[in-house]
């Protein structure tokens, strides 16, 4: 497997020579700063990959593209979209000209995920990511009061969720706006309540089956250019896999992973696995869905959780938790053979120590949330052990 580090830019507080010694030669990164719906111009794809290049003794290289994002009219299929498929073929052009040939996208409304902690505290001081469902319900139905939200949560839940509310200081609940806001994309202005309300309204009346025809199209304008020009492309799960405030999600277990890749059958119309969003749903077995989908995965995310009973989780370390991380990975060796024994020149399946936990001096960056330096070093450390040890057995 290839080793990647998810890298956010000339920006980020993690450097490309912090990553290289981290073990990774490969980046995986995005031209965060054009805005959704955009064409990617092959002079701007260039600049990000000489910037990567630069220090040859470093030897890293663009691997994937995470995201080339979907503009949110696409989504709701709203208006003439006629140029906004127009501009994505063209990025993928410009993409494939500049030799980068895996491109991860999603297709979450609004959301790209969501935790209600980002800062959970761990033995010894380490901090985790966190999704309480009683603080998502006390936001869905005490903050927002979003019409019908009481009747989606269990009486358990909403019992600890209006206890909560009842004791929240406003700046608790402003914490909880914060942490929520911080899924949002790079590109999307933070809201306020009544800011977030006005935004959720596009999607008043908008089904699951709404937003699966959308896709549908989405795949029919985009995977033929992707195959002629060679991309691959790989769609992420939804993180996590549970509609939110109303927004339907239909990228949440093998079912709807079976959706995308018959939709448009196409080497090019592929999957990124990523074991923490899929393992926060229980009902998501992990090793059964990488050895059933290998074929169509492209990229994968290898993150841990510990789940709930209540739908809460927090994001483990990497090799403790709910997904048999060991399986995951033994799956995706033996995707990789069959690939070797096709002959295949792209057999390499590019992996990434999806998020972190911030250890040692994490704190003292301001790194992305999910993306400290030494937690993704520790994960890609025990990622790596696992790969040599399956390899080594198989």
């Amino acid at each position: 497997m290839e080793e990647t580090f998810r890298w956010f830019g000339p920006a980020d507080a993690v450097r490309l020579h912090e990553i290289r010694q981290a073990g990774a030669r490969g980046i995986v990164t995005a031209l965060h700063d054009i805005p959704y719906g955009e064409v990617w111009p092959v002079e701007a794809i260039m600049e990000r990959k000489r910037l990567i290049e630069a220090d040859a003794s470093l030897g890293l290289r663009w691997s994937v593209v995470e995201s080339l994002p979907v503009h949110e009219n696409i989504k709701l299929g709203e208006g003439d979209l006629r140029p906004l498929f127009d501009n994505y073929r063209t990025s993928l052009r410009n993409l494939a000209a500049c030799g980068i040939f895996t491109v991860c996208y999603n297709f979450m409304p609004l959301l790209d995920w969501m935790r209600t902690d980002l800062a959970y505290p761990q033995p010894g001081g380490a901090l985790a990511l966190r999704f309480d469902a009683h603080l998502h319900a006390a936001f869905d139905c005490f903050m927002l009061e979003r019409p019908g939200a009481v009747a989606e949560f269990p009486p358990e839940v909403l019992t600890r969720a209006k206890e909560w509310f009842d004791a929240s200081t406003e700046a608790d609940r402003q914490r909880l706006l914060d942490t929520i806001m911080a899924g949002l994309p790079g590109a999307y202005t933070r809201y306020d309540v009544p800011g977030l309300k006005a935004v959720l309204a596009r999607y008043d009346g908008f089904s699951a089956a709404d937003l699966r025809a959308n896709l549908k199209r989405f795949l029919e304008e985009v995977v033929p250019t992707a195959e002629e020009v060679g991309v691959r492309l790989c769609m992420h799960p939804d993180d996590p896999p549970r509609p939110l405030f109303g927004l339907p999600r239909i990228v949440s277990n093998a079912e709807d992973l079976a959706f995308i890749v018959e939709s448009v059958p196409s080497p090019a119309n592929g999957i990124t696995l990523c074991t923490g969003s899929l393992g926060a749903g229980a009902g998501n077995d992990l090793p059964a869905i990488t050895r059933r989908f290998a074929p169509h995965i492209h990229f994968a995310h290898l993150r841990n959780v510990k789940r709930d009973p209540d739908g809460s989780f927090m994001e483990s370390e990497h090799l403790d938790g709910d997904v048999d991380m060991v399986a995951v990975i033994a799956a995706l060796h033996a995707e990789e053979q069959r690939r070797l024994r096709e002959g295949r020149a792209d057999w390499q399946i590019p992996i990434r120590p999806d998020h972190g936990q911030v250890l040692l001096d994490d704190g003292n960056r301001k790194a992305h949330p999910g993306y400290p330096l030494v937690g993704r070093l520790r994960g890609l450390a025990e990622l790596r052990g696992v790969m040599k040890a399956v390899a080594a057995l198989a």
